[in-house]
């Protein structure tokens, strides 16, 4: 089934990761409609498919020629565009950041819920080879992860005040990505979230996974996991370019069999008994053919698939009570 698609927003990501994945699935999705904040690059990409530039994004999801939209950018209108269309009937595709209000915009969640329609939020790590390589391995070789850490810059709580030169800062929507990576690798939520921080800025997050669920042991035993998602936050500004001397692994997950260094999007380097092995992925499908097939499967499929959706907004609840920890200097206990 080739899919009829609209476009609201492009961003960032359309010529290396959205344009290339639609051309290459070409039948499976045709672009009939494309809306922009940007009219010339609503145009030229509308000329390019063969589309029609829209005015308005309310009159493109209401098309009767549109089975679904892409939403690939966030701007000021918010949440409006996937209301419109799940008022409209029309699946969406969520590519437009992942800083949700757990609380805030728990009508949006309902509604998008009770609508009847696909949704799926967009999570690149997932997706990434090198992940799901990482996921068969745990199944077979490595077992349940034990510890998990990610590398990242510096993450500046809610209330921070504006950075100031020299200071790297990452958004809501990357530190919601990475939390959602921790729970996909360790195969479950986390029970507890605390918060280090130096100067109101985050030092590093730990989760903490406590074993009374998960994948068992050799022993048969549950086994408890804990990831720390760490910035270079300790290093002085005037030293911040040794940060990027040696680069670390995206992320490195120790198991109870090994351990492995994930490398984005399609390394993978581990150990075990056996020694070292190195793992180079690049012929498999990019990220974004992978998500948009995941996207054409959960909208032509007959059963329903909201995990995506629900998994962002338990990651965003995550790094809520991140800040919550931040601000008391405590523990947080995270709901079963």
């Amino acid at each position: 089934m080739r899919l009829r698609v609209g476009l609201i927003g492009l961003g960032d990501q359309w010529q290396s990761r959205y344009r290339p994945a639609l051309r290459m699935l070409d039948d499976r999705f045709d672009v009939r409609a494309v809306y922009s904040t940007i009219s010339k690059l609503a145009e030229s990409t509308a000329e390019e498919f063969q589309a029609d530039p829209i005015d308005g994004y309310r009159s493109l999801v209401y098309r009767c020629d549109i089975d679904a939209v892409l939403i690939l950018k966030q701007c000021w209108l918010g949440w409006l565009p996937a209301l419109a269309a799940c008022q409209a009937g029309k699946a969406v595709y969520w590519g437009a950041g992942l800083d949700f209000d757990p609380v805030g915009q728990r009508s949006v969640r309902s509604t998008i819920e009770n609508s009847g329609v696909a949704f799926m939020a967009e999570l690149p790590r997932r997706f990434a080879p090198a992940t799901l390589r990482m996921k068969e391995l745990i199944a077979t070789h490595l077992g349940a992860p034990r510890l998990t850490g990610d590398e990242l810059g510096s993450i500046a709580p809610e209330n921070a005040p504006h950075p100031g030169p020299g200071t790297c800062r990452t958004d809501d929507s990357e530190l919601v990505e990475l939390v959602d990576w921790c729970r996909y690798i360790v195969g479950r939520s986390p029970n507890a979230v605390s918060s280090v921080c130096k100067e109101n800025l985050f030092q590093s997050l730990i989760l903490n996974y406590e074993g009374n669920s998960g994948q068992p042991s050799k022993s048969g035993q549950p086994i408890g996991a804990i990831a720390e998602i760490a910035t270079d936050s300790t290093l002085p500004n005037q030293w911040k370019e040794s940060a990027s001397f040696r680069s670390p692994a995206a992320m490195k997950v120790q198991c109870e069999n090994g351990v492995a260094f994930i490398d984005l999007p399609s390394t993978l380097v581990w150990f075990d008994d056996a020694g070292r092995h190195v793992e180079s992925l690049e012929t498999e499908s990019p990220v974004g053919e992978r998500m948009l097939r995941q996207f054409h499967r959960s909208v032509t499929s007959l059963v329903r698939d909201l995990n995506g959706l629900v998994d962002a907004y338990e990651a965003a609840a995550v790094v809520q009570a991140a800040r919550q920890s931040h601000e008391t200097g405590c523990r947080v206990d995270l709901p079963s």
